[in-house]
């Protein structure tokens, strides 16, 4: 196996989605059958729809891990991203975007149906976010656009679990870790959210059985899913000794992680008023992983992730706007 220096700290497979966020209120939700706080996916029918019903909105590049990259970038971590974007006005604002953190990004894009993936983000009064997401040419990722030599030469192959979902780039990402692996990389896994593991429970228990996974990033209720054991502790319990990183975020109780076999936690980073929970665990996975690729201490690189996810909290969007290398200064020393 390969141990040479990585030109990138990680590399990331992910959707690339263009955020369109927007205020709303409760009234707008019920009319439009939406669950507060949820994340559906919709067609590209419905997600016209709701666009032409939204408020005035504004548009950010996101998707998961890409968003946990710009976060990375933000602290000075060289990054890739591999995504499919179409040939369309969102496919040039996404890649635009990206490319202007310092993040690679050379996936080449589709030029036939469907458009570009986007979310339709309402946040209420109350900081909530309910995402309609259209994924559009994401869920077409092929493994022929993957680049093998980028892949091993990455510290860490980052995968989000969101795109585990279409058929073609769960695929690919099967290719990527076999790519990691070959090189002797590491690769971690988000698991996003309860509908994708509760369509893939199988497959990721799988894929952590057979020692594919070496960082695990779940939250409080998706760890519970994964298990199928409510208990926090249960279900940290039962996934703790068959990964060597184990990171669960806890919103406003902070997060823990298990690094083999040891325990650390952290409590949530002060926030003066909450705006947008967009993008929290991406940040904080940001913060993890940048501490994680410089060997610091385990506590803190989680203080690192809930500074991260705290910043995000505080405005609008998914993605950083305060300098987070002066934050973690003030903050981390």
């Amino acid at each position: 196996m390969t141990q040479n220096p990585a030109k990138y700290d990680v590399i990331a497979i992910g959707n690339a989605i263009v955020d369109v966020i927007a205020r709303a209120d409760d009234a707008f939700l019920a009319t439009h059958a939406l669950t507060k706080g949820a994340m559906q996916l919709v067609d590209a029918e419905m997600a016209e729809l709701l666009y032409d019903a939204m408020g005035a909105a504004v548009e950010i590049s996101g998707g998961s891990a890409a968003n946990t990259l710009a976060g990375m970038a933000a602290l000075g971590k060289s990054c890739s991203f591999i995504g499919q974007v179409r040939d369309d006005q969102l496919g040039d604002v996404f890649a635009h975007d990206i490319r202007a953190l310092g993040i690679a990004f050379d996936t080449p894009v589709r030029t036939e149906e469907p458009p570009t993936a986007r979310c339709l983000i309402m946040v209420t009064p109350d900081a909530q976010r309910t995402m309609n997401t259209f994924l559009g040419a994401s869920q077409f990722l092929p493994a022929q656009a993957l680049d093998k030599a980028s892949i091993q030469d990455a510290q860490i192959l980052y995968l989000e679990g969101y795109l585990w979902d279409p058929e073609e780039p769960r695929a690919a990402m099967r290719t990527a870790i076999g790519y990691a692996k070959e090189a002797g990389r590491k690769v971690a896994f988000t698991l996003s959210a309860d509908f994708v593991i509760s369509r893939h429970r199988d497959d990721f228990m799988a894929l952590i059985d057979e020692g594919l996974i070496d960082i695990l990033f779940s939250n409080e209720d998706e760890i519970g899913t994964l298990t199928e054991l409510p208990d926090f502790e249960a279900a940290v319990a039962a996934i703790a000794p068959k990964v060597p990183v184990l990171v669960c975020t806890r919103s406003e109780k902070g997060a823990i992680a298990i690094v083999d076999g040891v325990r650390s936690e952290t409590a949530a980073a002060p926030v003066a008023q909450i705006v947008d929970t967009t993008g929290a665990g991406d940040l904080f996975a940001a913060g993890f992983l940048t501490g994680y690729v410089e060997g610091i201490s385990v506590e803190d690189s989680l203080k690192l992730g809930a500074l991260a996810a705290a910043e995000v909290i505080s405005h609008y969007g998914a993605r950083p706007e305060a300098d987070l290398q002066i934050l973690r200064a003030q903050n981390l020393g």
